[in-house]
């Protein structure tokens, strides 16, 4: 018999059983659903922790120093200074950018309104360093710099809070006392983690150091830390080792700590795909599940039809037209299961797109990962109760009926 003959009895076959078939398939679409599902959803979260994490400044390191009380607790202090950025900038070559950092958490006042935010002192390349864009006005000039000029830039959770909706570029804002120009409005990047870095307000690093916080040290001026990019993300490790030996022979300090996002980045990505793929083989479990359902049913579908395997033996039917039928009912069901699983898994996905800032993606080798699973399940528990089939004597076969 030809295998398009056994095709064409095996789906009216299934198509004569449709309840049994659909309740038979039921563990596949399930499993099929959860594995599609789990992938997407990992995908997803994947990348929104690592765009989250780079939006901080894609090969960024950030340096700081630290000292230990009598009790041996460890706290951050700022022993680093302002010429240490000059330092790195001209000896380090595979730093691209440098941007010391003051910071201090101060009130802003426009006129009776009030927030406290992050005050940063910093130069016009920590818009570079940490990744920021400027959505309105611009960025502080270096002769503003080198002035102690009285500009701010407002992040844009804190020029939301005091100006709302009104345009803030132009207006003025009280800093400790100071007025301070609005000159730019950076692009939001959303809160992640418990830190908002739209909460904050930039200003230039001199005025922040003499007039702000009058920060002086027989050193130079004090910075509560230092925030390197490097040239590319190849040469971050090179980076760091460089600017740890040019501050360890100006400072003849061995507590200065390095911290590079892309380790962040790179530990963030390892874990959620280890997480993942613990949850894609969980939810391959239910394939399991649905093969062994199938194996029962064409064993039932077995013991059902042996009048009609005895009466096709006794006609003619060899016992591979037997054996390629029953298989093909087996492949066909997982084949269809396998299916509606993708379209119910990627279904069930859409939900957490519009409700979550999370973008389930799915890739096609997923998908067709899945179907090759599903008819290689079907395949593989169908060929026990095909070759009790197709070795059915058929003489037996029609006696028991």
């Amino acid at each position: 018999m030809l295998l398009i003959e056994s095709l064409r009895m095996a789906v009216a076959t299934l198509g004569a059983n449709k309840l049994r078939s659909g309740l038979t398939m039921l563990g596949i679409v399930i499993g099929n659903a959860s594995v599609i599902a789990m992938v997407g959803i990992g995908q997803g979260s994947q990348n929104f922790i690592a765009g989250k994490l780079e939006a901080y400044g894609t090969n960024r390191i950030t340096v700081f120093t630290q000292s230990e009380d009598p009790d041996g607790y460890v706290f951050p202090d700022s022993k680093l200074v302002l010429s240490d950025a000059e330092a790195v900038r001209t000896q380090v070559p595979a730093v691209r950018a440098v941007a010391p950092i003051i910071e201090v958490r101060l009130p802003i006042f426009l006129g009776s309104r009030r927030t406290a935010t992050n005050v940063r002192g910093t130069t016009p390349d920590f818009a570079r360093v940490q990744n920021f864009a400027v959505e309105r006005g611009r960025l502080f000039s270096p002769d503003e710099l080198q002035r102690e000029s009285q500009v701010v830039i407002l992040g844009a959770t804190t020029a939301n809070k005091l100006f709302g909706r009104a345009a803030p570029i132009g207006r003025e804002v009280t800093i400790n006392n100071l007025p301070f120009r609005v000159v730019g409005l950076l692009k939001p990047k959303g809160s992640f983690a418990g830190d908002n870095p739209d909460e904050t307000a930039v200003v230039p690093v001199t005025t922040m150091a003499n007039r702000v916080v009058g920060r002086r040290s027989a050193y130079g001026t004090p910075i509560t830390y230092l925030e390197a990019m490097a040239v590319d993300s190849t040469q971050i490790r090179s980076a760091g080792f460089q600017m740890l030996n040019v501050l360890e022979r100006l400072h003849g300090r061995k507590d200065i700590i390095l911290s590079a996002n892309k380790s962040f980045i790179d530990l963030a990505n390892q874990v959620s795909g280890a997480l993942s793929l613990l949850l894609s083989l969980v939810a391959a479990v239910s394939l399991l599940v649905g093969g062994i359902g199938i194996m029962n049913m064409m064993l039932v579908s077995v013991g059902e039809r042996t009048q009609e395997i005895g009466l096709r033996k006794a006609i003619g039917a060899k016992q591979r037209d037997i054996l390629s039928q029953f298989l093909f009912e087996a492949v066909l069901l997982s084949a269809a299961g396998g299916l509606a699983g993708i379209a119910v898994g990627i279904g069930a996905t859409l939900p957490l797109a519009w409700f979550t800032p999370i973008r389930p993606l799915i890739p096609w080798s997923a998908v067709l990962l899945a179907v090759g699973v599903s008819g290689t399940i079907g395949l593989v528990f169908g060929v026990f109760p095909a070759r009790q089939a197709a070795r059915l004597d058929p003489i037996a076969a029609l006696r028991s009926s």
